[in-house]
């Protein structure tokens, strides 16, 4: 009861993401209050995942607590998430890859035949089952989009900037829009600028025309579109990731 009460106390003088940081000092104490004080966020963030209630019975709530100390552990303020937002996309991931994992071992229907049933003849799925197997990934795949779609659009109101704005802003011409991908990969691969980027809310616009060979006037123009795509490539975005690669690479 009096850890309890302390543990309060505690947070009430810091935010979440300093007691997080403490815990990756080493305060393992505090490790085990937090996820034990987050239980229920955890419970929820799973509950909405696999659409159901969930108790701390369920092996699915077990997934849910390690990917919460998962991150806690792995949690970094200048990446521009709280740490509620960044234990939400954890948590989503890993249980919906336990989902997965437990459909390709135990929830494949199999079609018995009698001498089968006699023999103990080891089984193998239909062609009904791989069927099923195969429209459950793509379903999974949806889930995972969707999410870091959610996750994106968090981060993006944060600048003032919606997924709606982005397409109507995103430059017509390809290779204009190309131009803007790769001043947004050089300001992504630059650390102290993305620095800049995050704490300030605006584009370190004169920093980057030293380093591209785009006029500042051009950078300027593509402002809200270079701010974003930046942010995907910095962060925890591989679907839209990859897709931004794909164009630059072509």
């Amino acid at each position: 009861m009096l850890s309890i009460l302390f543990f309060r106390k505690r947070k009430k003088n810091k935010t979440l993401e300093e007691l997080v940081l403490d815990v990756q000092n080493g305060d393992k104490e505090l490790q085990n209050q937090l996820i034990n004080e987050y239980k229920p966020f955890i419970a929820k963030t799973v509950s909405s995942v696999c659409k159901r209630y969930i108790s701390e019975t369920d092996d699915e709530f077990s997934i849910g607590l390690i990917a919460f100390n998962e991150a806690i552990e792995k949690y970094t303020p200048s990446k521009g998430s709280s740490l509620i937002s960044f234990a939400d996309v954890i948590i989503r991931r890993r249980v919906i890859d336990f989902i997965r994992s437990q459909s390709k071992h135990d929830n494949i229907p199999l079609q018995l035949s009698s001498e089968d049933e006699d023999f103990g003849a080891k089984l193998q799925p239909t062609m009904e089952d791989h069927i099923s197997m195969d429209l459950h990934e793509k379903n999974i795949d949806a889930l995972n989009r969707a999410e870091e779609i959610r996750q994106f659009q968090e981060l993006l109101s944060t600048f003032n900037l919606t997924v709606h704005e982005l397409a109507e802003i995103s430059p017509k011409h390809s290779d204009a829009r190309e131009n803007a991908m790769r001043v947004a990969l050089e300001l992504a691969n630059r650390k102290d600028l993305m620095k800049l980027l995050l704490e300030k809310k605006r584009l370190p616009i004169k920093e980057l025309e030293d380093l591209v060979q785009v006029s500042r006037k051009t950078i300027e123009r593509n402002r809200k579109y270079i701010i974003a795509v930046s942010l995907i490539l910095y962060g925890d975005f591989p679907y839209m990731k990859d897709y931004i690669k794909g164009v630059l690479k072509a």
